[in-house]
C-alpha cells in the first residue's frame, strides 16, 4: 500500500470516527428551538443527549464482536444505514419522547465508526506507526467540535432545527459511499469468532486480562474524562463566572479545541525521539500539573479567565499528546480480536466521560470547583495508573532477569 492510499484511508477513517461525536455537537444550538417546537423544556430535550451517550457506550460493545466475526465493512454499512434512517426519523419526530428514542438508535448506528476505525488502523498499519496514525485521525476528528456547533446554529437559524438531522443523514450517506468505493476490506470474516454470549464475554474478559490494555485503555479514558468535564462545565464557568459573551466563549472553545489538535500533531514530532510509553507518561505528568494548578488556583481565588484559559489549553494539549499513544499501546497486543479491544476501550471512554459529566451536574454549586475538581481528579487517576504500570514493568523485567541468571 503506497502513501497516497494510506492517506485516503486515514481521511475516511477520520470522517467515520468523527461521525458519532459530530452528531452530539451539531444539534446543541437547536435545543431552544426543539423545546419550543415540541412543546417541552430544554431539560427534557437534554434527555436525548443522555440517550445518545447510552447508545454510543453500549453500541460499541455490540459492534466489537461483529467487526471481528464478519470483517470490517459489513458491520460498518449496517451501522451507517441505521444512522441514516434514525437521522431521517429525528427530522420528523412529533414529540420529545420520539426524539429521545431515535437519538438512541442514531448513536447505535453511528458508533460503529468509532470501533471499526480503530480496528482498521490496527489491521493496516505496523504497530510502531499506529500512534502517528491515531494522531492524524485526531487532526480530522478534532475539527468536528469546532465546526459542528457553528453548522448547527447556521442550519437552525436559516432552515429550522429539523434540517440539522437532514444534514446528518446526508453526511452519513456520503461517508457510506466513501466506504463502499474507496475503503478496502482490511480483515475478512473469521468464522472462528463466535457470537454466542458466553464466547463473546470470554473474548472481552481475555482483553481485560491484559495488564497493558487495562493500564493504557483506562489511563486514556480517565484522562479524556477531563475533556468531558470541561465540555460540561465550561459554558457556566466562562460565561456566568468570568462574564464572557456567547461570541467570546465560542472563540475560547475553538481555541481550546485547537490545543487538543495541536497536541496530537506535536506528538508526531515527539515520536521521533521517544517511545509511546515515555511520551504517555510525560504528557500525563504535565497534564496532572495543569489540573492541580486549576484546582488550587481556583480554591485560592487567584485564577482569572486568561490564566484559566492558558491552563486549560495546556491540559487539553497534553491530552492530545497522551490519547493517541495510550490508545495505540492498549491495542498493540491484539490482532485477531482488535474489534473487541477497540470496543471495550471506546465504551470505557464514553462511560467514564459520562460519569464525569454527571458528577459536575450533581455537585453544581455556582462555582468553578466542580469542573476544576473533576479535571484535576481524572489526572490523578490517569497518572497513578501510568506510574504504577511503569513500576510493575520494571519489577517484572528485574525478576525475569534474575530468573535467567
Amino acid at each position: 500500500m503506497d502513501k497516497k492510499q494510506q492517506n485516503v484511508i486515514i481521511l475516511i477513517l477520520g470522517a467515520l470516527a468523527a461521525l458519532g461525536p459530530f452528531a452530539i455537537d451539531m444539534y446543541l444550538p437547536g435545543f431552544p428551538a426543539i423545546a419550543k417546537d415540541l412543546r417541552t423544556d430544554i431539560s427534557h430535550v437534554a434527555l436525548s443527549l443522555t440517550s445518545y451517550f447510552i447508545g454510543i457506550s453500549v453500541g460499541q460493545l455490540i459492534y466489537g464482536p461483529l467487526v471481528d466475526r464478519f470483517g470490517r465493512k459489513k458491520p460498518l454499512l449496517i451501522g451507517l444505514s441505521l444512522f441514516i434512517l434514525a437521522a431521517i426519523g429525528c427530522a420528523f419526530v412529533p414529540t420529545v419522547e420520539w426524539l429521545i428514542a431515535l437519538r438512541l438508535l442514531l448513536a447505535l448506528g453511528g458508533c460503529v465508526g468509532m470501533v471499526a476505525s480503530r480496528a482498521v488502523v490496527r489491521d493496516v498499519f505496523p504497530v510502531k506507526d499506529i500512534p502517528k496514525v491515531f494522531s492524524m485521525l485526531m487532526l480530522v476528528m478534532g475539527v468536528a467540535p469546532i465546526i459542528a456547533p457553528t453548522v448547527g446554529g447556521f442550519v437552525t437559524a436559516h432552515l429550522g432545527w429539523r434540517y440539522i438531522f437532514a444534514v446528518l443523514s446526508a453526511i452519513g450517506l456520503a461517508v457510506m459511499l466513501l466506504i463502499i468505493f474507496l475503503l478496502p476490506e482490511s480483515r475478512g470474516a473469521d468464522p472462528s469468532m463466535s457470537l454466542k454470549p458466553k464466547r463473546v464475554l470470554g473474548e472481552f474478559l481475555g482483553v481485560l486480562r491484559s495488564p497493558v490494555f487495562l493500564t493504557y485503555a483506562f489511563a486514556a479514558s480517565t484522562a479524556q474524562a477531563g475533556l468531558f468535564a470541561y465540555i460540561t462545565g465550561s459554558p457556566f464557568v466562562f460565561m456566568e463566572i468570568f462574564g464572557l459573551s456567547e461570541t467570546h466563549y465560542g472563540w475560547v472553545f475553538g481555541m481550546n479545541a485547537f490545543g487538543f489538535i495541536a497536541g496530537s500533531q506535536f506528538n508526531n514530532l515527539m515520536l521521533r525521539k521517544r517511545t509511546s510509553a515515555q511520551i504517555t507518561l510525560g504528557a500525563g505528568a504535565v497534564q496532572f500539573v495543569a489540573g492541580m494548578l486549576l484546582l488550587f488556583g481556583n480554591y485560592a481565588g487567584f485564577l482569572s479567565a486568561s490564566v484559566s484559559l492558558i491552563l486549560i489549553f495546556s491540559y487539553l494539549f497534553c491530552l492530545g499528546v497522551l490519547s493517541p499513544n495510550a490508545s495505540a499501546l492498549a491495542l498493540a497486543p491484539f490482532a485477531r480480536n482488535a474489534g473487541s479491544a477497540s470496543a471495550l476501550m471506546g465504551s470505557a471512554q464514553m462511560a467514564v466521560g459520562a460519569i464525569a459529566s454527571a458528577v459536575i451536574s450533581t455537585f453544581h454549586n455556582g462555582t468553578a470547583m466542580p469542573m476544576m475538581g473533576v479535571m484535576a481528579g481524572t489526572t490523578i487517576i490517569s497518572l497513578s495508573l501510568l506510574v504504577g504500570f511503569k513500576r510493575y514493568s520494571e519489577r517484572t523485567l528485574m525478576i525475569t532477569a534474575q530468573d535467567k541468571v
